[in-house]
């Protein structure tokens, strides 16, 4: 019984009351702030979490910019699998992130785009997966945990604050509202392992985290081609749609983002 119970104590999952450091399998998320309400001290690392937000554009990105600004240095890839807007490569490089790690995934069709996010997740080439996707019932939701759990990847989904009263597998499930002053206010939701937490206020201009050793991971697949980074599949940019929102209404999202292009897009080679 006793090496049972020494057993269960020493996974790494499990949070235990009093720690302050951020243990394995926690990435620290820039803000001191919400390491100190999350167990561990910083974002589940493989594990799904959610950010949910009624109005896009008020720092959801910001928020998990620090974060993946670190796991871009440790070696594997950040995706983004359709995102809704073109990210604006000089603003994502002035918040430290390493752009040769950074992967556009654009799935054939709409309703590809959970199967793409599991694939990457799992694949165990990915220390983190962005995606937005309008519906995901609480059974894809367990496919992605199982996921992330499998290819030790952090999972990003953003959601719309809509799904909050939704049941969800994720580990971590944030609420990000307009602020007093210029700070975002974050309700913690679910927190595994934690405590649930409303009224957090970020200033998310302003990170401040004590500084951590960046950790490193070298998969086979980590310095392989971006054609070879993901399992067997065709993936394909969308027919151009012309310009998405003026560029004036896509800074409210805190992070310069530029108009897609009005041009053909190239063909890309299928992914081996």
């Amino acid at each position: 019984m006793d090496n049972a119970l020494d057993n269960l104590l020493r996974e790494p999952r499990i949070w235990r009351a009093g720690e302050t450091q951020p243990r394995q399998g926690c990435l620290p998320s820039g803000y001191a702030e919400l390491d100190a309400a999350l167990p561990g001290g910083g974002w589940p690392q493989g594990a799904l979490t959610e950010l949910l937000h009624a109005d896009a554009g008020i720092g959801e990105l910001r928020l998990v910019l620090p974060a993946l600004a670190r796991l871009s240095r440790a070696g594997r890839w950040i995706a983004l699998v359709a995102p809704p807007h073109i990210p604006y490569a000089p603003a994502l490089a002035a918040q430290g992130v390493d752009l040769s790690r950074i992967l556009l995934i654009h799935p054939r069709a709409g309703s590809d785009t959970l199967w793409a996010l599991e694939q990457a997740m799992r694949s165990g080439s990915c220390a983190a997966v962005l995606a937005w996707p309008r519906k995901a019932d609480e059974k894809q939701l367990r496919r992605l945990q199982l996921a992330a759990e499998a290819g030790d990847c952090w999972g990003l989904l953003f959601r719309d604050e809509s799904a909050r009263n939704e049941r969800s597998p994720a580990a971590l499930r944030l609420v990000l509202q307009a602020g007093e002053n210029a700070d975002t206010r974050v309700d913690l939701l679910k927190v595994r392992g934690g405590q649930p937490r409303q009224g957090l206020q970020l200033d998310l201009n302003n990170p401040r985290t004590r500084s951590l050793p960046v950790a490193t991971h070298s998969p086979a697949t980590a310095t392989a081609g971006t054609e070879s980074a993901l399992p067997a599949g065709r993936v394909e940019p969308p027919a151009s749609r012309g310009s998405l929102q003026p560029e004036s209404s896509l800074t409210q999202m805190r992070l310069p983002l530029e108009p897609s292009p009005r041009r053909r897009p190239q063909p890309v080679q299928p992914l081996h």
